[in-house]
């Protein structure tokens, strides 16, 4: 029997594989086929290396940006920095094959992981609350008080995650569109940030060589992806961040002093720190966090979903918001954090088309490597911040593109949606534009509204709710309900 011919992501062609009726594949050749989804394709082990590689130096500065800060913060050593570091990055990597693989899949009220091309570390959100928490409790406790309360705003996120997939019918095209939209622009600063050098501290940080850097790399994906074809123009991300590399070794912004400094191997030593302590105080403002990360997962999944042509329905959210909250309770066992969506590795699903779940699963392979083995993960930081900076340029560009797409899909000849769009991106851009907008208010508030991705998102609900679920504006003369429509996930 003659097999039909499926395109592949880089443009290739390979034979369908033969499924059994509940859609595993049997390798028999006689048995009935079917194609095989993109996001459950798995590609060959050199580009599932190098591809998942792109999306761990993509997203390797927001992983070990939090445990640096805290670190700092709560006074700790260079050897438990590193040790804090390496946790960081092992955590991110058991998160993030938890949600692409997935656990009991074929058993609904246990259901874990979104099986979507979904990238988890370490949560940026909770960073100030935890400083907040060192500050109260001092240095030398903090950590523990830290541990316990993540623990607990992770069982939350797993419990409440059948209830809180529920808010799917509120987010229709437009609401969507608009969130990924400010997912983009929200990220945009964070690359301008590491063009400048990173941080205002850092040596050099601002001057023309660091953003003539920045440049550099930005023209270098550029002209990667304009140039290159086939599977090496996807990975022209990865392509340009090498360049950009070996371009910053003779104007002297490479940094190797990490590498010389770390240890080859070191095993995570569970609750290295000390037992938990469970703080009410404590619990209660990275709980109001976790509800935030929530809300922003939930939104990237919608997103991502859009991207790789498998929609984000109930079910999908519920087991990714499951995975997020195990994820985040198991954590801190081996002195990690609260890990959630990183939207920046959407950005690079969006501009390289590579929509397998199993490439962002070698990604987290990677990562468990790199905290396994911290030499290898110094050797990640090579790569200088302005380097970074310049790709993520591409990067959070192409999410908000994205979202703009979405939103030319969702009918921007409505009024209501009109204003839906103008005032959620307009309350999603205030903490760009004023980080200390809501310092006068107390502390939930400004939890929530701090980032632009949550602010925007509330906003957006509420507007939707306001014009298409209340009153006399629910209809439109056709009769429709705006907005009501609830995506549909392609069978797995």
């Amino acid at each position: 029997m003659a097999l039909r011919s499926t395109r592949t992501t880089d443009g290739g062609s390979t034979p369908d594989r033969p499924a059994r009726p509940d859609g595993v594949s049997t390798g028999h050749p006689d048995a009935p086929s079917r194609a095989v989804h993109p996001v459950d394709e798995l590609l060959p082990p050199a580009k599932l290396f190098t591809t998942g590689l792109q999306h761990v130096a993509a997203m390797y500065a927001g992983v070990v940006a939090p445990p640096l800060i805290v670190g700092a913060g709560v006074g700790l050593t260079p050897a438990e920095l590193a040790l804090l570091i390496s946790a960081s990055l092992f955590t991110a990597g058991l998160a993030t094959l938890l949600q692409t693989l997935g656990l009991f899949q074929h058993t609904e009220w246990a259901r874990i992981g979104a099986r979507l091309p979904f990238v988890n570390g370490v949560s940026f959100a909770g960073v100030a609350p935890m400083l907040a928490i060192a500050k109260e409790h001092g240095p030398k406790d903090a950590l523990p008080v830290i541990f316990g309360a993540v623990i607990v705003a992770g069982l939350l996120c797993f419990l409440a995650a059948p209830y809180f997939s529920k808010l799917i019918r509120f987010f229709p095209p437009v609401v969507q569109g608009t969130v990924i939209t400010l997912i983009g622009v929200s990220l945009l600063p964070v690359a301008v940030n590491w063009a400048r050098g990173g941080s205002a501290g850092a040596p050099g940080y601002g001057s023309a060589k660091a953003i003539g850097l920045a440049a550099f790399t930005l023209a270098a994906v550029v002209l990667c992806n304009r140039l290159l074809r086939g599977f090496w123009q996807q990975l022209s991300l990865l392509v340009g961040l090498a360049i950009g590399t070996l371009a910053a070794f003779p104007l002297g912004l490479t940094d190797f002093g990490a590498v010389k400094d770390a240890k080859v191997f070191a095993l995570p030593s569970p609750f290295h720190f000390g037992a938990p302590v469970f703080d009410v105080t404590a619990t209660v403002s990275l709980c109001i966090v976790m509800v935030v990360s929530m809300t922003e997962s939930t939104a990237d999944m919608l997103a991502l979903g859009r991207i790789v042509g498998r929609q984000a329905d109930e079910r999908t959210l519920t087991a990714g918001l499951r995975a997020d909250g195990l994820a985040t309770a198991l954590s801190p066992v081996f002195n990690g954090f609260a890990c959630s969506a990183f939207a920046q590795n959407i950005g690079l699903v969006a501009l390289t088309k590579i929509r397998s779940r199993f490439v962002v699963a070698a990604g987290g392979g990677i990562l468990i490597l790199l905290g396994l083995f911290p030499v290898l993960g110094s050797m990640v930081s090579l790569v200088p911040q302005p380097v970074l900076g310049g790709a993520g340029i591409v990067l959070f560009g192409t999410v908000a593109a994205s979202g703009i797409r979405t939103l030319a899909e969702a009918g921007m000849d409505s009024s209501a949606n009109t204003i839906l769009v103008s005032v959620s991106l307009g309350v999603g851009i205030i903490p760009i534009a004023s980080p200390d907008f809501y310092n006068p208010f107390p502390e939930a508030v400004r939890t929530l509204m701090h980032s632009g991705i949550s602010a925007g998102c509330v906003m957006a609900v509420l507007l939707n709710l306001l014009f298409h679920h209340v009153g006399v504006g629910r209809r439109t003369p056709t009769g429709e309900t705006p907005g009501a429509t609830v995506p549909t996930a392609t069978p797995s």
